[in-house]
């Protein structure tokens, strides 16, 4: 009578292949990889959001803001494709533009502009710091503030700074107003409503 059943010995023994190949065959498992959009982790434990996000998403234009206890006036502007040159970034010439249209848009703030039939104001001086070319699209603010204030002129500081980051600053200087004599062409004394628009 012939018996299947297999020796003790040999048993054993594919006892152990098999174990073996179940203990072959395992994975460790497999820790999921961090998303690249995953905020920054500072070293200090605390997590910061990644500021870059949101620098280049554009805004809609604004209404000129009103004069703060450190300015005159913050005007947003849209740079025009038509502003750009050769090197595909705002012309430098520009920049006199936007100042100039942001100077104008205080002085409406002002009575009478600032002027009447007897005088009227003058650029008499203009210093501009190409701080970072301005790329397009883009939106951009341009912050006039009081330097001097003086008997016949104004010393109005400017800045063109991002409108979706103002600490990115594009351009700073000033530009001296001189109030003349229409008639004679002479220097004359700055207008009261001027004065009191710049808190003098």
């Amino acid at each position: 009578m012939s018996d299947d059943t297999p020796d003790k010995p040999a048993a054993k023994k594919a006892a152990r292949k098999t174990t073996r190949r179940k203990t072959t065959s395992r994975k460790k498992p497999v820790t999921p990889k961090a998303e690249a959009t995953s905020p920054l982790v500072e070293a200090a434990g605390t997590v910061k959001a990644d500021a870059t996000a949101t620098s280049s998403q554009p805004v809609s234009p604004k209404a000129p803001r009103a004069a703060t206890s450190a300015g005159l006036i913050t005007v947003p502007m849209a740079v025009r494709w038509r502003d750009l040159d050769a090197f595909n970034h705002v012309n430098n010439s520009k920049y006199l533009s936007y100042l100039e249209e942001a100077r104008l848009q205080w002085m409406l703030t002002v009575p009478g502009m600032g002027m009447d039939d007897h005088v009227a104001p003058v650029v008499a001086a203009a210093q501009l710091n190409y701080r970072r070319p301005i790329a397009w699209p883009a939106q951009v603010e341009i912050e006039l503030s009081v330097e001097r204030l003086g008997n016949t002129s104004l010393t109005i500081g400017h800045r063109i700074v991002d409108a979706n980051d103002r600490g990115v600053l594009f351009c700073d200087g000033h530009v001296v107003m001189v109030w003349i004599d229409r008639d004679s062409g002479s220097a004359a004394a700055l207008p009261d409503a001027v004065r009191e628009a710049c808190g003098g």
